[in-house]
């Protein structure tokens, strides 16, 4: 494991994602530094398929910990965020206290409500590790959990505790390096963001993403490499209803590497589109005569 104060400059930080196969610019690199040496939570925004959830993975990685992942969704509750209690083994346990004629309530109810019958969702686990080395917490997508959701995490990202009322206050020992990350779907709260630090990523220039295409798909032809990029770079100056993302970039340049292409042509586009474009209208609007005048420009922008 790599300890993260060992992380002693943003050069450090940026060669570390480096051997992950992630690229980070300069902006990034400084964000995850400072996270990591204030021990503040890091907030990523940007839209979706950028690279901000694999920050989190790549970090995790670098730096040799576990990477607790907490996906939000609409709904989302403490039960399934933070802990629930082990009904089944509380009722069992009850009925054995029964059997035995050795119920006692207040003795009972502290046995029953302990760490032996606490089931430990991402949020309590983060704080409650146990292995001495950090965690990388992943709060994804929070921007589709509800309010209330958001609101209740405050306590956790100010003062890394959790507050269980049968328990207490549970803190963490060893605080975990937090990364959340937001598509924007609605805006976060100002006192959750007062809580972190924060980094905007947005799409990649095409120097970047070239440079993230041939670090994570290495046995796509260079030729090849280069004309996706460019493709995808013309791709999201188009008016589309969803915009492709890097992840998308990569799907289709690993698609096309499976399919032995080496070039880039007008039918292989329209025959493979569908993993960069996951929308009717937008596959629409590109396939025909608009594929060919993207190549074109295409390769005017990978020359340049």
């Amino acid at each position: 494991m790599t300890d993260p104060m060992r992380a002693d400059s943003i050069d450090a930080v940026h060669t570390m994602l480096s051997a992950q196969h992630y690229v980070a610019d300069r902006g990034l690199a400084t964000s995850i530094f400072l996270a990591l040496r204030l021990g503040r939570p890091l907030l990523l925004e940007g839209e979706a398929g950028v690279g901000k959830t694999e920050v989190a993975k790549a970090l995790a990685s670098a730096l040799g910990t576990e990477l607790i992942r907490l996906q939000c969704y609409e709904g989302l509750d403490v039960t399934h965020a933070v802990y629930e209690w082990n009904y089944a083994r509380q009722l069992l346990e009850i009925r054995l206290m029964e059997a035995g004629g050795t119920v006692d309530r207040k003795a009972a109810a502290r046995e029953l409500f302990s760490d032996e019958f606490l089931i430990k969702r991402p949020l309590l686990r983060a704080l409650d590790d146990g292995s001495g080395s950090p965690p990388v917490l992943l709060i994804d997508e929070l921007d589709r959990a509800d309010e209330e959701f958001e609101g209740y995490l405050l306590e956790l990202l100010s003062d890394f505790q959790i507050s269980i009322p049968e328990l207490g206050t549970v803190r963490a020992s060893t605080p975990p390096i937090v990364i959340i990350t937001s598509n924007r779907t609605r805006e976060l709260h100002d006192a959750l963001k007062r809580r972190c630090l924060y980094c905007w990523i947005d799409y990649p220039s095409f120097e970047k993403e070239l440079g993230i295409v041939t670090a994570r798909v290495p046995d796509a032809p260079t030729h090849l490499a280069t004309q996706v990029t460019a493709f995808v770079q013309e791709l999201r100056t188009a008016e589309l209803y969803k915009v492709s993302g890097v992840s998308e970039t990569l799907d289709w340049i690993a698609a096309l590497v499976a399919l032995d292409r080496d070039e880039l042509d007008a039918a292989t586009v329209d025959e493979t589109l569908g993993i960069i474009l996951k929308n009717q209208e937008d596959l629409d609007a590109i396939r025909g005569e608009r594929v060919q005048t993207l190549l074109n420009r295409a390769a005017a922008r990978s020359r340049s």
